[in-house]
């Protein structure tokens, strides 16, 4: 029987949204310059611009940091 491991999160989410629903994946967001307070009402897609990162790379170890806190 196969696991699906995977954990998808939503680029439209808020990082707040994602901190809530998430508290694993605060850490990485820190360790891009993202705030997780005071800009947490931009979506995952603002922040990563607003810190000069590809979202898709964000969105990438958020998943992982996710799948490896249930894992």
């Amino acid at each position: 029987m196969q696991t699906d491991n995977t954990v998808k999160i939503d680029p439209a989410w808020t990082v707040h949204e994602l901190v809530h629903f998430r508290p694993e994946t605060a850490a990485v967001l820190r360790s891009y310059g993202i705030d997780t307070c005071c800009g947490g009402t931009r979506t995952l897609t603002e922040a990563a611009k607003v810190a000069g990162l590809d979202a898709a790379t964000l969105l990438h170890a958020l998943e992982q940091v996710s799948i490896d806190s249930t894992s």
